[in-house]
C-alpha cells in the first residue's frame, strides 16, 4: 500500500510511504508539477494501491486576488491529476491531521515532529538549503496521517 501526501501552494511539497509486509518505506520532495506527475506514474507503475491525503485549504486574511487564485488554481490541478490517475484521496483541513500529531500552526514543530518520525527524511528542498523545508515535511506529515486514517478503516 503507498500512502500519500500532499501540500499544496509554492512553498508545498509531496510525499509518500510505501508500506509492504510491516516494512516502509518513504520519501519527500518539494512541489513540481512535473515531478509530481513523473512520481505518481511511476508508483502506480508498482502496482500497489495508493490512497492520498490533500490539504484542505481556504482564503486566508490579507492575501492578494491573484495570490489567492494562483493557489486556488495549484490545488484544483492537484486534485485533477490525482481524479486522472484515479487515485482515492480525501482533502483534510490542517486542524484535523494536526491533531494526529499534536501539532498547532507552528511550521518549526512540524519539522521536529517530522523529523521524529522520519529520522532519515531528506527535508532540503534543494543542495544550498540549509533549512528544512516546512511544506515537505507536513507532506510526509499528511501521508503517515492517511496511513493511521486507512488502519483505523478511514474514520477521523
Amino acid at each position: 500500500m503507498i500512502y500519500l501526501g500532499v501540500d499544496p501552494g509554492k512553498r508545498g511539497g509531496f510525499a509518500f510511504i510505501r508500506e509492504i509486509e510491516g516494512d516502509y518505506g518513504y520519501n519527500c520532495y518539494p512541489w513540481d508539477d512535473n515531478v509530481f506527475i513523473c512520481t505518481l506514474e511511476k508508483l502506480l507503475a508498482l502496482d500497489d494501491p495508493i490512497f492520498g491525503i490533500v490539504e484542505k485549504v481556504s482564503a486566508m486574511p490579507n492575501q492578494g486576488v491573484v495570490s489567492m487564485f494562483t493557489f486556488g488554481k495549484s490545488c484544483g490541478y492537484i486534485e485533477g491529476v490525482l481524479s486522472a490517475f484515479k487515485i482515492a484521496f480525501q482533502t483534510v483541513v490542517p486542524m484535523k491531521w494536526k491533531r494526529e500529531f499534536s501539532l498547532n500552526k507552528s511550521k518549526d514543530d512540524s519539522i521536529a515532529v517530522c523529523q521524529k518520525l522520519f529520522p532519515n527524511a531528506i527535508l532540503l528542498r534543494n543542495e544550498r538549503c540549509i533549512k528544512p523545508s516546512d511544506g515537505m515535511a507536513e507532506a510526509l506529515l499528511m501521508a503517515e496521517y492517511g496511513r493511521r486514517l486507512y488502519k483505523r478503516g478511514g474514520e477521523s
